[in-house]
């Protein structure tokens, strides 16, 4: 395909080097501010969603907003298919000035997910499209299958990893099937593995007690995630509506609260060589030291200036001495922490010749995929 060299190519060159500057200004706000100006990576996305049926639809009109990734070219152009310094002027101003004709461009290809999509073929076009000020184009769309439900939202917050991980959490657990009214959800990326550890490292000590006692017969997955949810989770999540804490911490969850507990619980264990606190006395402590009102971080903070003051910073803030010295005590007992278990679970994996997921032996069963 030849032009030559017309107003309809000059303004193409022009638009693309208008283009070019507002992309390297994505990318500096994006350094600036820690955001991502990337367009989604494609076989990331669907790897983690577990995406793999395909249902060709046909060709239609997709509105420009919603293609949010590339099979490919995503590092070539910003989350809103602006050209890079690496994108081919030549290349991209010819298909500026084919859209402006009479000729067009052929549809691209894409592949959909949820309600986004992202360009198996075709990023230029997007690109040249969008700078254009387009606000549809014809695509061949191929509609990739997830049980995950996703919105446009989820991808400008990045909330479809936190979804991804929600959904290969409840695969491995079954909690759907065995604690139906679970009420698990976290807002956070990377939780849901952690509290998948939680829930390994509970396996291992409570097979690890019936060891002690001569059993056997040990706690499979299934009934290990369940006594887990009951000996564990819920009567956190129950303290935490005793003491009311989700009103102080807006915008989060009791499951994001259980991580923050658990993780408050195992820094005290650490630090002051305690044995795990129950959950209320988890709760209780934690609700004394952390707030997010301000009135209540202030006069928390001059309760732990003046708990330091008077020398009484060898205990933890708001526990007595009474449950100090118990907890003490039973962590000299050998009653140890779960960040403790799960390293002496790793090490016993290591020296049986298992991977340490398993709760009991060597020849424990790996956690099923539930359905």
């Amino acid at each position: 395909m030849k032009y030559t060299l017309g107003s309809t190519d000059v303004q193409a060159r022009e638009r693309f080097r208008r283009s070019l500057n507002r992309a390297s200004m994505a990318d500096l706000l994006a350094l600036v501010t820690g955001g991502n100006s990337d367009l989604l990576n494609y076989h990331e996305v669907a790897n983690r969603l577990k995406a793999r049926q395909k249902i060709e639809m046909g060709t239609e009109m997709v509105p420009l907003n919603l293609i949010v990734g590339s099979v490919g070219r995503y590092k070539d152009f910003t989350r809103t298919f602006m050209p890079r310094s690496g994108v081919n002027e030549e290349r991209w101003s010819r298909l500026d000035a084919a859209m402006n004709s009479l000729e067009g461009v052929p549809p691209v290809d894409l592949f959909k997910i949820g309600e986004v999509y992202f360009v198996r073929d075709g990023n230029h076009r997007v690109s040249v499209a969008r700078a254009n000020g387009l606000t549809h184009i014809e695509a061949y769309v191929t509609v990739v299958n997830t049980d995950v439900p996703l919105t446009l939202e989820d991808f400008d917050r990045d909330e479809w990893i936190i979804k991804a991980d929600h959904q290969e959490f409840m695969r491995k657990t079954g909690l759907n099937q065995l604690r139906p009214r679970h009420g698990i959800n976290l807002t956070e990326p990377g939780r849901y593995d952690m509290m998948l550890r939680h829930i390994h490292v509970h396996w291992y000590l409570v097979n690890k007690e019936l060891e002690r006692k001569g059993a056997d017969k040990f706690l499979e997955w299934p009934d290990a995630v369940a006594s887990w949810y009951d000996n564990v989770y819920a009567p956190v999540v129950e303290a935490i509506r005793k003491y009311n804490l989700l009103e102080e911490f807006p915008h989060r969850t009791e499951a994001d609260l259980y991580m923050w507990i658990a993780h408050h619980r195992e820094e005290l264990s650490r630090e002051y060589e305690l044995a795990p606190l129950n959950p209320d006395e988890a709760v209780s402590t934690f609700a004394e030291v952390y707030s997010e009102s301000f009135v209540q971080r202030t006069m928390k903070g001059l309760r732990l200036g003046l708990h330091r003051v008077f020398g009484h910073d060898d205990k933890p803030l708001g526990m007595s001495e009474e449950t100090y010295q118990e907890l003490r005590n039973r962590h000299a007992a050998g009653e140890i922490s779960l960040a403790e278990a799960e390293a002496e679970r790793e090490q016993r994996a290591e020296e049986d010749g298992f991977d340490g997921v398993e709760g009991k032996s060597p020849k424990a069963q790996h956690e099923p995929h539930f359905a």
